[in-house]
């Protein structure tokens, strides 16, 4: 059964999750009450949407607002800025003959034989990149300093240009950090008003295309994210919900607005890291070894893997190259970002991706998305092209009535309507039209998972699929039938349950520090490690539960892996345990392994979590559907089917033989023909296959 033990004190918690087309809302109360609540987003200000919501969920459950002890928040702001270039003009402070080192990059292409394919234009243009006459050499000596003056000098031209972000990117800086910082602090003090970053505070690491990469687009997006969050905060406070505004990070760990106001590079995929994290406390609770998290939403549907508990997390990827399922030397489409995130697929197939046709008659489903605004065509708020969610329509798989709890209507003459006119391109009937729509989607989602399991060494076919969003539990049987998965999961509230993730997560803060002693020098390793341990425990707290991470290659090796420390003191013998973990983990990813001799590290890492005091356990009580009565609708399979729609409250712990549809007030769950589905203690849908 649910845990009905509530360990917190006092006080309702709230997650406010933004998404492209809704934005969705939970609350639990000190007594173990959820409310949920999803609402369209409202472009451009979507904050006006999250303070709305919040009110409205804390009005149905009869709660003042003054009772809220936590307001936690993922956002798409920081993501938004760079996909819509809308981030403010930014300069690139650097060291004399390093101006152009945005332009030069990598030598990567994320399609290698695409000849039309050019760089990503650089979010600081050149004439916005200034040089200073200093020089940090590789082992942190200065020849010579910064000269003030010229630093000042540097400022008033700033200024008469019209820059009001700067990111200051001198060569050689991890080296000898406080140099940056000073030139930094020197501009801010002359430029009250312009957002100032020192590379050195977002990524103190060797590699100057990185390092300058992550400071620029922290620097691009900046006064974007400081000016969201401080209107988010003016906006709840006017609602009077006085609680401390925590936001997520990629990471999938918590960090109070002031802090990420500072490095907003750390919240680029805020959204999506929640939802990961929800699954990974669910993984937790029910004991998997391996799940696959599959996020499908409005616009994009998103894969993460989970191991033994963790997801994994990338010391670097990219934004603003479109859909990202690159790694390594595919990469190049977009902006690097040396900060850590959840390894997060992703693929441009969402519930409201339209659907089109090419000239040479191939059916497409997106990247394009209708959005919130128009939206689909369905919705009858002026939407004329197709997508997902009006062939789930048409197919009979989504409700003809409404969706999100009765705050959508649904028009299913105006789904037919759209796709008609594809379906009149590919010479077929509608609902053939959408039937192969779904597939298509079916078909470009397995790209995703694939690229977190089976291009890491893993095997799909061993894992649990979880699926949540608006629209990933109408694909998730039919993706894991593709993909060989035996088992879905469909947890509570899976429309909404990024939202959940906000309430089950830890806050957190990560440090790091370049180290280039050997592996064998324990007492460096040590005292570098308790000096970072420090800085997490200063913010955080004494409470805060730290674990010690390394970054190790082999020598010659361009990528490294991130490997956990044993707990414990450090000693020869746990040093030695740490590289039998690189090497094990090397080649179940690479399929081979080297030798200690060969074994290097790269940076330090630690990684401070202060628990969540409530457990996932408190939140999958089973939502109320008694006004929700079974019904039975024709569904297009591979023929029309009689298929029963059921709520969630109607099934057992026995099996029952799909097809069925399973509606909640947040998503709509697909049981195909040939599976089967059953409830669980946790009141989790399982989707499994008949044997045959």
């Amino acid at each position: 059964m649910v845990s009905s033990h509530d360990p917190r004190t006092g006080g309702w918690r709230v997650g406010a999750d933004i998404g492209g087309t809704f934005t969705d809302v939970i609350a639990l109360g000190p007594a173990g009450e959820v409310v949920a609540m999803k609402v369209p987003s409202t472009p451009p200000d979507y904050g006006a949407g999250v303070v709305t919501a919040t009110t409205d969920v804390l009005a149905s459950a009869a709660v003042e607002p003054t009772a809220v002890s936590a307001m936690l928040h993922g956002t798409t702001v920081a993501t938004n800025a760079i996909l819509s270039m809308s981030g403010v003009r930014t300069a690139v402070v650097t060291t004399h003959g390093f101006r152009d080192v945005l332009e030069l990059g990598r030598l990567r292409r994320p399609i290698l034989y695409d000849l039309s394919w050019t760089k990503p234009t650089p979010l600081a243009r050149r004439r916005n990149r200034y040089e200073l006459d200093q020089r940090i050499t590789a082992d942190g000596q200065l020849d010579p300093p910064a000269d003030a003056d010229q630093v000042r000098a540097l400022a008033k031209q700033l200024r008469a240009d019209g820059i009001a972000a700067v990111a200051v990117c001198l060569i050689n800086s991890y080296a000898c950090p406080d140099e940056e910082r000073r030139v930094a602090d020197l501009l801010r003090a002359e430029l009250p008003d312009v957002y100032v970053t020192a590379s050195v505070d977002v990524s103190p690491q060797p590699h100057e295309y990185e390092r300058t990469s992550t400071a620029a687009v922290n620097a691009y997006v900046g006064p974007a994210v400081h000016g969201y969050l401080t209107r988010l905060e003016e906006g709840l406070r006017a609602a009077r919900v006085r609680a401390p505004l925590m936001v997520m990070q990629s990471s999938g760990g918590l960090l109070e607005a002031a802090s990420v106001a500072k490095r907003p590079v750390q919240i680029i995929e805020s959204g999506p890291a929640a939802g990961v994290t929800a699954v990974q406390k669910l993984a937790q609770l029910i004991g998997l070894s391996t799940v696959v998290a599959f996020d499908m939403g409005g616009t994009t549907a998103k894969a993460s893997l989970i191991e033994d508990g963790e997801p994994f997390v990338s010391a670097d990827y990219e934004v603003g190259g479109g859909m990202n399922v690159a790694r390594g030397l595919s990469s190049g489409a977009g902006y690097p970002v040396r900060a850590p995130s959840i390894d997060i697929a992703e693929v441009g197939s969402g519930g409201g991706s339209i659907i089109s046709v090419d000239a040479a008659g191939a059916l497409h489903v997106g990247p394009a998305s209708a959005g919130s605004r128009p939206g689909p065509a369905c919705y009858g708020l002026g939407g004329e092209l197709p997508t997902l969610t009006d062939a789930n329509v048409t197919l009979g798989y989504l409700s003809p009535h409404s969706l999100a709890g009765g705050r959508v209507a649904v028009h299913p003459d105006l789904a037919t309507k759209a796709l008609s006119a594809v379906a009149d391109q590919l010479g077929t009937d509608i609902a053939g039209t959408a039937r192969g729509a779904y597939q298509v989607a079916v078909s470009s989602m397995t790209t995703a998972v694939k690229a977190v399991t089976s291009e890491r060494g893993r095997d799909p076919r061993e894992a649990t699929l979880v699926a949540f969003g608006g629209a990933g539990p109408l694909y998730a049987a039919s993706l894991a039938r593709e993909l060989g998965i035996s088992t879905v999961i469909v947890p509570v509230y899976p429309g909404l349950f990024s939202s959940l993730g906000l309430l089950v997560a830890d806050t957190e803060r990560h440090e790091l520090t370049p180290y280039r002693t050997e592996l064998s020098d324990v007492t460096a390793l040590a005292a570098e490690f308790d000096q970072l341990a420090g800085k997490v425990r200063a913010e955080l707290g004494p409470e805060a539960v730290v674990d010690r991470l390394l970054d190790m290659r082999y020598r010659g090796q361009r990528f490294e892996l991130r490997i956990r420390v044993p707990d414990g003191d450090l000693t020869d013998d746990l040093l030695a345990e740490t590289r039998a973990r690189f090497h094990a983990e090397h080649k179940r990813t690479y399929g081979r392994a080297g030798t200690d001799d060969l074994v290097e590290l790269v940076n330090l890492r630690v990684r401070g979590a202060v628990p969540t005091p409530v457990s996932i356990a408190d939140v999958l009580n089973l939502p109320d559907d008694a006004d929700r009565a079974p019904d039975t609708r024709e569904c297009r399979f591979d023929e029309n089917l009689p298929t029963p729609v059921v709520p969630r409250t109607a099934l057992g712990a026995d099996p029952v033989d799909g097809p069925m549809v399973i509606e909640d007030m947040d998503a709509t769950t697909l049981v195909p023909p040939g599976a089967r589905v059953h409830r669980d203690r946790f009141n989790n849908i399982v989707i499994t296959w008949s044997a045959s």
